[in-house]
């Protein structure tokens, strides 16, 4: 079993909430890692139907059936269980980690956590595989290896085919999970979207082009959009907005949270096609954005990432907030050190009397120029 970094903070936290949500998308470990953590724990899984149905129509006796402690999967599907959880925790508040709950759609989480266990429970979100945990496992895969087969745990646990992880994932998902959100009634103009989204990863999402291309409202982009969000299969990054007034664009970049899904989505079926593909730049963008992305999330840090474009055409990758300090990073795909990769992070530092590290992320040797840290994207630090 791949051993994951945000286990030593969930068990922390274990010792201090009655209850424990894990969130994250489909297949990223979330019952392997509950189970693990929580070995002495009954377990139930409310995709099974007669569970579903027994927590459903009886939700008090369904929790008499199986005390805690209790790992819950899936605890979406009986939002009403939620309040439930509430009374029991409530009748012994000094118990803690006495419910583990697991859930891939966070809205429907989410609503009924904040409505029935404000201040019981502590929120966790596992993403799929960091580049660390990979290497945890053996050799690190080249990086068109890596950018195709992405960073989902079956992937590298049990051999699993990339393309064929890939192909029942984005089948599963639109089937059933955008369905029960969405309540589709054309899949085709959906999957269309989703392809494009993949198309502009580390790109300004423009909801009306994206709209034009598809066929749909930019409403209706923006509502398709915040589903991808809240399923966890993409996560936005806004501008930079502090200290800047308005000379900055406003428009979000998209990431997916799983690169080998994106590379799916717009047509690679092979490493070999990974570094002449013309959308190479964003992918690689997208694997060090979504490793740091993910470095946060298990050390029980918020993301706190954006960019920087002005109207000029000035840009930084990324911005990460420490406090009041803020890192700096440029990601270039390239294997050559050049000391000019660095000039952009040294000019907005220039201005921003907050900036701290400053980072090229290459796939090169470690280097420093103007103060920059050069760093291969294996080794990125958060």
């Amino acid at each position: 079993m791949i051993k994951r970094q945000i286990a030593e903070w969930l068990s922390q936290i274990a010792t201090e909430y009655a209850v424990i949500s894990i969130m994250g998308p489909r297949q990223s470990g979330k019952t392997t890692l509950a189970k693990d953590l929580f070995r002495d724990y009954d377990y139930v899984n409310l995709e099974d139907p007669d569970m579903r149905r027994a927590a459903e129509v009886d939700g008090a006796d369904f929790l008499r059936r199986h005390p805690s402690p209790l790992v819950i999967d899936e605890v979406q599907r009986v939002p009403s269980l939620l309040s439930r959880i509430q009374v029991k925790v409530d009748e012994n508040p000094k118990r803690k980690a006495a419910y583990v709950l697991t859930g891939s759609h966070q809205p429907a989480l989410r609503a009924g956590i904040s409505q029935s266990l404000a201040g019981r429970v502590a929120l966790a979100r596992l993403m799929p595989l960091s580049l660390s945990e990979v290497a945890s496992i053996g050799p690190i895969p080249s990086r068109e290896g890596l950018v195709f087969q992405g960073f989902m745990p079956r992937i590298y646990d049990e051999a699993v085919s990339a393309t064929t992880l890939h192909s029942g994932y984005v089948a599963t998902y639109v089937e059933r999970d955008v369905n029960e959100m969405l309540a589709l009634k054309d899949r085709r103009r959906f999957e269309t979207f989703l392809r494009l989204v993949a198309g502009r990863v580390g790109q300004l999402m423009v909801y009306e082009s994206i709209a034009a291309e598809v066929g749909v409202s930019a409403a209706t982009i923006k509502s398709w959009l915040s589903v991808l969000e809240a399923s966890f299969i993409v996560f936005t990054v806004p501008c930079y907005y502090r200290n800047f007034g308005k000379r900055f664009v406003k428009a979000p970049k998209v990431y997916f949270t799983d690169v080998g899904l994106a590379s799916y989505l717009i047509g690679i079926r092979e490493p070999a096609q990974v570094d002449r593909d013309p959308l190479f730049g964003g992918l690689f963008e997208n694997m060090v954005v979504a490793d740091i992305f993910k470095q946060r999330l298990n050390a029980g840090r918020e993301p706190d990432m954006y960019f920087v474009r002005d109207y000029k055409g000035f840009e930084v990758d990324l911005l990460v907030e420490n406090g009041r300090k803020v890192d700096l990073y440029e990601i270039k795909s390239s294997m050559s050190f050049n000391e000019s990769f660095a000039a952009n992070v040294v000019r907005l530092a220039e201005v921003l009397p907050n900036a701290d590290r400053k980072f090229v992320v290459y796939s090169g040797y470690p280097a420093a120029a103007s103060g920059v840290e050069f760093v291969n994207y294996a080794n990125v630090v958060a």
